[in-house]
């Protein structure tokens, strides 16, 4: 399975003429040529997405604290690979750190799969509570501990909508739009669920299908539609909110523990420090995409309570098919924890 092409996003995203390097102004202020320790860092995406310029914000910040000991080397826009090869690297150790779709991190340990169910962790209000409540977070950040990977935080790209040609404002109107979703399973199995047309298409090839009809819609966030600008020609966007759109930050446990302890301790209070930041810039950022959509033209729409309901009860059971893979206990605890 390709892991998240639908977060190759912002890969895309135009930032001037083709010869301009699109990370320039993201470049370190500091010389890291001094740093005891290097924390090779990857991610497929653009900063111009917030839970992926965290990465940039955690390596000054670790700079900082550590004075000068710990440089993070930030590699976002897939320059180490895909999320296939670099998930191998990071298990040799060739590459140290990775904020992973969750998509892509479900294929190190399954229990991190839990975040990509429909309707468990949904909002950015659940999200913050799986994070901070020990009970539910520490299974999920030591679930790939025996492959020698530990989670240390989440990064986030907003809640999952539908970014459409027509309106879609009820359940029968979703029925005529062909949506395109992201080449992975748990996306299929809810699809299914739904009784939706779905196309599973890598992302590169959404611009031209979107702007022939080949897909009638898509499956995304409003950050990532607007600032790809696929709401050029999906005029449309139903704030559905099944999902959150996630970077899962996984260090090799090897790196991690060669640190001295204090520099370790230091280490992981600026990931945790900044991820939280990083999570509350997205609702910032969700906001601003959405009223920037709203002044180009674009229509938002909501579903009524009723269809709401009739999609959650729907998901039930692709949330029991994938309970056999995240744990049934611990899928069972995570949704009475979030209400979910």
């Amino acid at each position: 399975m390709m892991f998240l092409a639908v977060l190759l996003l912002v890969g895309l995203v135009t930032q001037g003429a083709a010869n301009e390097d699109p990370l320039a102004s993201w470049q370190p202020t500091f010389d890291p040529s001094g740093a005891k320790y290097t924390y090779i860092l990857s991610n497929i995406s653009h900063p111009v997405i917030e839970g992926v310029a965290a990465g940039y914000r955690i390596r000054d910040a670790v700079w900082e604290r550590t004075n000068g000991q710990i440089y993070v080397d930030y590699r976002p826009l897939a320059q180490l690979g895909g999320e296939r090869d670099v998930i191998s690297k990071l298990r040799l150790g060739a590459v140290h750190g990775m904020l992973s779709s969750s998509v892509a991190a479900a294929n190190v340990a399954d229990t991190l799969g839990v975040v990509n169910l429909p309707y468990v962790v949904d909002t950015f209000d659940k999200l913050d509570t799986f994070r901070a409540d020990p009970e539910i977070w520490q299974p999920f950040a030591d679930s790939a501990l025996a492959g020698g990977i530990y989670v240390a935080d989440i990064t986030n790209y907003g809640p999952y909508g539908w970014a459409t040609t027509v309106p879609v404002d009820s359940l029968e109107a979703a029925k005529s739009v062909n949506f395109r979703i992201a080449e992975a399973p748990v996306n299929t199995d809810a699809y299914r669920a739904w009784g939706l047309r779905f196309t599973v298409m890598p992302w590169p090839d959404v611009p031209q299908a979107l702007q022939t009809g080949v897909i009638t819609g898509l499956d995304h966030t409003a950050i990532v539609c607007n600032i790809t600008k696929k709401f050029t020609v999906a005029k449309h966007f139903t704030e559905l909110n099944y999902a959150q759109g996630l970077f899962v930050h996984l260090v090799n446990k090897r790196w991690l523990d060669r640190l001295p302890e204090e520099l370790r301790t230091l280490f992981l209070e600026v990931v945790a420090e900044e991820s939280a930041k990083s999570r509350e810039a997205t609702r910032r950022q969700h906001e601003e995409q959405l009223a920037a959509a709203r002044t180009a033209g674009v229509q938002i729409h909501q579903l009524s309570e009723a269809d709401l309901d009739q999609l959650k009860k729907m998901s039930e059971p692709v949330l029991q098919r994938w309970s056999e893979r995240v744990g049934a206990e611990y899928l069972a605890l995570v949704r009475a924890k979030l209400g979910s």
